[in-house]
C-alpha cells in the first residue's frame, strides 16, 4: 500500500487521486460487515471503490493521521430516505456531482444536482422561491448577490444554526472572504463554497525570448512586457497578454477589478460609490494594453484559456485553478513551462492585494421542504474535509476557502506554484470584494458598459469612469 494515502501525509499524490475520483462510486449500502458509513466516506473521500478501501483500512491501520478529518465527523446523520436538491452553476457541475456523492455516503440522503449557467442562478432562485416553486433546498449563489436574495427572502438566515455549529469552524474561513460572501445587515446567510481570486500566469519560454527573466511586479511592467512580446511576433501568431473583456460583468469587471486593487482603489466606501482616481488609473490601465492583446472585447473566458494553454499569449489573469489545467497533457501544450504570481500593483501600492472575482457560497432556500437536512448539506459542502477534495480534484472548479485547507500539505502537493500565488493573494485582509448590496448586479451592469464603450474607442477612461460614478450614485440614491 502506498503511504502517501494513509492519512494524506503530505506529499499525498492529488493528480492521481483525483483521477480515482473520477470513477468513485461506494455507497453506504454497499459497505460490508465491519465498515462504518464514515469509514465508507473517507474512501469515497480518496476516490476507492469499497474493495480498496477494505484494503486500505487494513493497510494503514485506525490510528494513522486522518488530514480530511473524515474519522472526526461524528455519526452520521440519518436521512431518512430524503432527497435534497442543489441548484448549482455550470463551472460547479463535477463538483456538485461529488459533493452529492459523498452526501449520500454520510447520510443516506440522496442529492439531486441541477446545473444551469451561472448568470441565471440568481433569477431562477428568486422565482422558485417568490413563485412558490420550491423546487430547491440549497442555492449556489454568487456571492454579490447576497445582499438581494437576502433582502428578498430568497435564503435563510443562517446565523444561529452557525453560531450553535462549531463543527463549522467559522473562524477557519479565510477572513477576507467570510464577511462577504455571507454576511447582510449583521447576519449569516450562507457559507463560502469557492474562494475565488485571480492570480497571474504566464508563459515561461516567451516571456525569456523577449529577454525578461520574469514575470512583471508592477501594471507599467505588465504594459512594456505585453508590448514586447506582441511587437516580437508581427504574424499575430503570438499576443503578450490576453485581456477576457467581453461586456458580461463577471469577465471585464473581473479585469477592472484586478487593476483597481493595485491601485489600491474599492468599488464602495461606506456603502457609497468610489470610482476615484484610483478607478480612472485602473481603466487606463486596462485601455493601454489592448492594442497588445487579441480585441478585448470580443474575448471571453474560454477563448482566453485556450491561447494560454496553446502557448499564443505569454501573460494572462485568471482564477487558480488554471494551473491545473496547465499541467494536464490532454488539455496543455505549456505543461513545465508556465509559472504563476500574484497579481501587479499600481503605484503608490507596493503590496499585491486580490479582488474577490466571482466566488460562491452555498445557502439555503427559505421555501425548503427540508430546512434541517438542507442546512447539514451546506454545513458538509463547505467544510475543511470536502474543501481539501475538492481543491485537490482536477475540474473541480473550485479554490480554497479555508486557512487550513490553503495551508494544507495535500494542497501543496497537489498545485504547488498555485498554492503559493493564492497564498499570497488570499493570505492578508485587504482583499476588496465587489458591490453585495441589493443593487449589486445593476452597478456591475452599469460599470461594465462603461468599460466596454472605453475599449471600444468611444469614451476615454477619465470619461468613462466619471459616468459609472454619477449612474451609480443615481442608482443607490433612489434605493435608499
Amino acid at each position: 500500500m502506498n503511504d502517501r494515502l494513509c492519512g494524506a501525509e503530505p506529499g499525498d499524490d492529488g493528480r492521481a487521486r483525483s483521477t480515482r475520483a473520477r470513477s468513485a462510486r461506494a455507497r453506504s449500502a454497499r459497505a460490508g460487515p465491519g465498515l462504518t458509513r464514515r469509514q465508507v466516506l473517507r474512501g469515497a473521500v480518496l476516490g476507492l471503490g469499497l474493495p480498496a478501501t477494505s484494503a486500505l483500512l487494513s493497510a494503514c491501520g485506525r490510528d494513522q493521521p486522518d488530514e480530511l478529518g473524515l474519522n472526526r465527523l461524528g455519526a452520521a446523520p440519518k436521512g431518512d430516505g430524503r432527497t435534497l436538491s442543489l441548484l448549482a452553476i455550470q463551472p460547479h457541475e463535477r463538483a456538485a456531482r461529488q459533493v452529492a456523492r459523498d452526501f449520500q455516503v454520510a447520510t443516506g440522503a440522496g442529492v439531486q444536482v441541477t446545473i444551469v449557467p451561472y448568470d441565471q442562478i440568481r433569477s431562477k432562485a428568486v422565482v422558485d422561491v417568490q413563485s412558490g416553486a420550491a423546487r430547491y433546498d440549497v442555492f449556489d449563489y454568487w456571492y454579490t448577490t447576497v445582499g438581494e436574495l437576502a433582502h428578498q427572502g430568497v435564503l435563510e438566515d443562517l446565523t444561529g444554526f452557525i453560531d450553535q455549529s462549531p463543527d463549522v469552524h467559522a473562524d477557519d474561513f479565510i477572513s477576507s472572504i467570510y464577511d462577504p460572501y455571507t454576511l447582510v445587515d449583521g447576519r449569516r446567510y450562507g457559507l463560502p463554497f469557492d474562494g475565488d481570486s485571480h492570480v497571474l500566469f504566464y508563459n515561461q519560454e516567451l516571456l525569456a525570448g523577449s529577454g525578461f527573466a520574469g514575470p512583471p511586479r508592477t501594471w507599467d511592467e505588465y504594459l512594456h512586457m505585453a508590448e514586447k512580446v506582441t511587437g516580437d511576433h508581427p504574424d499575430g501568431s503570438v499576443y503578450g497578454a490576453v485581456l477576457p473583456a467581453q461586456a458580461a460583468p463577471i469577465i471585464i469587471g473581473s479585469a477592472f477589478a484586478n487593476r483597481l486593487a493595485g491601485y489600491g482603489g474599492r468599488f464602495l466606501s461606506g456603502g457609497r460609490p468610489a470610482l476615484d482616481q484610483r478607478a480612472v488609473a485602473a481603466a487606463s490601465a486596462m485601455s493601454a494594453v489592448a492594442p497588445f492583446t487579441p480585441t478585448p472585447v470580443k474575448i471571453a473566458f474560454e477563448a482566453a484559456v485556450a491561447m494560454f494553454l496553446e502557448g499564443r499569449a505569454a501573460m494572462m489573469e485568471f482564477w487558480t485553478d488554471l494551473g491545473v489545467n496547465a499541467e494536464d497533457p490532454e488539455q496543455s501544450t505549456v505543461r513545465g513551462r508556465w509559472g504563476v504570481t500574484s497579481l501587479p500593483v499600481g503605484s503608490p501600492n507596493s503590496k499585491p492585494v486580490a479582488a474577490l472575482n466571482a466566488g460562491f457560497a452555498l445557502g439555503v432556500s427559505r421555501a425548503s421542504p427540508n430546512p434541517d437536512l438542507a442546512r447539514l448539506l451546506v454545513k458538509f459542502a463547505t467544510s475543511r474535509q470536502i474543501n481539501l477534495e475538492l481543491i485537490t480534484t482536477t475540474g473541480s472548479g473550485i479554490d480554497p476557502t479555508r486557512r487550513s485547507t490553503l495551508n494544507a500539505p495535500g494542497y501543496a502537493s497537489f498545485a504547488p506554484k498555485v498554492r503559493r500565488a493564492a497564498q499570497s493573494a488570499l493570505g492578508g485582509d485587504g482583499a476588496i470584494p465587489w458591490p453585495t448590496n441589493d443593487k449589486s448586479a445593476e452597478l456591475m451592469e452599469t460599470l461594465s458598459d462603461e468599460l466596454s464603450l472605453m475599449l471600444q474607442g468611444r469614451k476615454n477612461p477619465g470619461t468613462a469612469i466619471a459616468d459609472a460614478q454619477a449612474a451609480w450614485e443615481q442608482i443607490l440614491m433612489e434605493s435608499s
